[in-house]
């Protein structure tokens, strides 16, 4: 059986166990654990997927509950991916804020899951990831 709940203490190595098993790691920088500390106590809703304790997937977002909601990781372990976890992680978040657009940047691999279960694309998106990329 599967248990969702929102864990704000969630912790670091338990995060990058499941960004590691599900793939994202790749995306992420695992390597770096005080970075990674730093994005967990900087997220301020973190919706995780256990069984039998063992976390299995997780939903990191960024909200204020009542405009935007940026689900900045979504993450589910491998070995239990295309059984609508990380669905059901998207909707516990979006009912956290149910004012709120959820708002979330696809890895390249994803594109195409998100509309499946009924995301929007928005082509309106822009991204600086450097400093020098300001003019």
């Amino acid at each position: 059986m599967i248990e969702y709940q929102q864990e704000p203490e969630l912790s670091t190595d338990e995060f990058i166990s499941v960004l590691k098993a599900s793939g994202l790691a790749e995306r992420r920088p695992v390597d770096d654990i005080l970075r990674i500390e730093k994005m967990l106590t900087g997220a301020n809703l973190i919706v995780t997927a256990r069984e039998n304790g063992k976390l299995i997937g997780v939903a990191r977002s960024i909200t204020d509950f009542v405009y935007c909601t940026y689900l900045s990781d979504l993450a589910v372990d491998e070995q239990f991916q295309y059984q609508g976890i990380g669905k059901h992680l998207i909707k516990l978040t979006k009912q956290t804020s149910e004012q709120a657009t959820l708002i979330l940047l696809s890895a390249p691999a994803a594109t195409g899951y998100y509309p499946k279960i009924g995301m929007k694309r928005h082509e309106h998106c822009f991204l600086i990831r450097d400093e020098n990329e300001i003019l």
